[in-house]
């Protein structure tokens, strides 16, 4: 008893190690996945080898998952070893038992065996005093058949344990051996990806004017943009100014409320490719862009969908693309950049349905790329801390 509450201690920081791999394992999985879809991306870009804003964004976030996979391989990696240690542990500890076992059961067949040769069984009772003592000595002897029985069926589960054991074990350098395989190809691309990366950005900043004139185009646009969503929210803000929140309103107002960190992205892949508020350009310096949401890039044809059930109260164009508003309550969330629109002003939609195809750019290299904002009446607020991580 006292030995099995010993492997039960023994095994206790084995299991917390083993969830910890599976977790490892399962974010180099889907870590693995995101480096897919950047890889995707990089493909629908223009077929050509020229520099471009949009290749170097995409390549700088291959770059970074591509670390943060190596970390979390190397972590991983850690676990397993761990795991292995604990499972050697457990090894040695179940094949000391298993001797012991052994060791015991020949002493008892080496000490029947040479009562048996003094007296047979049947003498053993026969020769009792009384039938009270004859009873003890059957009992006696049955429960000492039964105890050899214990003692064989001891060994076989302590010899299946020692084989199951083997082959976790077995399991696991196989697991470490891939994980070094994988770790050594990541490493190999991370190489060449962070040679592509000076290229480019060699490349890049030897067309300055040119790029910022671009920015300045795209910034135009974006300003224009958001003056139209602003008045659009004005609007509906005006329109219910008047009227107090339904109980259905309120309802959906504190659920988009309480969901906060919780949204689900408004595509469903993809990654953040402009932050909330004044960002850096990620190539001319001392030049910053004002960005009033979050830009998601993903890859062509991808559906953008509502993070939250609710009303949509506009859809619009500006010349090129859609922007759709939905409100939930007091709250309003806003995609822009779309087309192929699935809704209409008036639609009531639930959450993760989607709304519309995001607009992939044939004069920004291909560049499929969604705006997203979150406000509350007239506020502007920052995406990011409403979404899920």
């Amino acid at each position: 008893m006292k030995h099995r509450i010993l492997l039960i201690l023994v095994l206790l920081p084995f299991v917390i190690y083993a969830q910890s791999v599976k977790e490892l394992q399962q974010q180099r999985k889907q870590a693995l996945q995101q480096l897919e879809n950047t890889g995707k991306m990089l493909k629908e870009t223009k077929r050509n080898e020229s520099a471009t804003v949009n290749k170097l964004n995409i390549l700088n976030k291959d770059i970074s998952q591509r670390k943060k996979l190596i970390s979390t391989i190397n972590a991983e990696i850690r676990g397993l070893d761990t795991e292995m240690k604990q499972l050697q542990k457990r090894l040695d500890s179940l094949e000391r038992e298993l001797q012991s076992a052994r060791d015991d059961y020949a002493n008892l067949v080496c000490s029947t065996h040479y009562e048996g040769m003094q007296q047979s069984t049947l003498r053993f009772l026969l020769s009792s005093e009384n039938f009270n003592q004859l009873v003890r000595r059957l009992y006696y002897m049955q429960q000492f058949a039964q105890y050899r029985k214990e003692q064989v069926r001891n060994i076989e589960q302590l010899t299946s344990d020692i084989s199951e054991q083997k082959q976790l074990l077995d399991e696991n350098r196989r697991q470490k051996v891939d994980a070094r395989q994988t770790q050594q190809r990541e490493r190999d691309k991370l190489s060449r990806d962070e040679k592509k990366q000076k290229q480019i950005l060699s490349n890049l900043k030897s067309k300055e004017k040119q790029l910022l004139a671009q920015q300045k185009k795209q910034q135009k646009k974006a300003d224009e943009l958001n003056r139209q969503i602003e008045k659009k929210i004005a609007d509906a803000q005006k329109a219910s100014s008047t009227k107090k929140l339904t109980h259905e309103q309120q309802l959906l107002a504190g659920g988009f409320e309480k969901n906060k960190g919780r949204l689900p992205w408004p595509a469903n892949n993809g990654f953040v490719s402009g932050q909330f508020g004044l960002q850096p350009d990620p190539v001319l310096k001392g030049v910053t862009r004002n960005n009033k949401g979050i830009y998601i890039q993903t890859t062509a044809g991808t559906a953008a969908r509502a993070v939250y059930e609710g009303e949509v109260t506009s859809c619009f164009s500006d010349g090129q693309t859609n922007a759709v508003i939905i409100k939930h309550g007091n709250y309003y969330t806003v995609y822009a950049n779309l087309t192929k629109l699935q809704v209409k002003v008036g639609t009531k939609v639930k959450a993760k349905q989607d709304i519309g195809t995001i607009y992939s750019d044939p004069e920004n290299d291909n560049k499929t790329e969604l705006l997203f904002q979150i406000w509350k009446e007239k506020q502007l607020l920052n995406p990011s801390l409403w979404l899920s991580k």
